[in-house]
């Protein structure tokens, strides 16, 4: 499957798994929304 240019929402990004599955799709040229209780925590993963 292709993930170039698909975008993602992942909850649970500001850290563990939903971090390390962000981080990836990125890596693969997805495009990627982050979803998080810690706000502060998502804003660290999009820096």
């Amino acid at each position: 499957m292709q993930i170039a240019d698909r975008v993602f929402l992942i909850t649970g990004a500001g850290s563990g798994l939903g971090a390390a599955v962000a981080g990836r799709l990125v890596a693969e040229g997805a495009r990627v929304v982050l979803a998080d209780r810690a706000a502060e925590a998502v804003q660290a993963q999009a820096a």
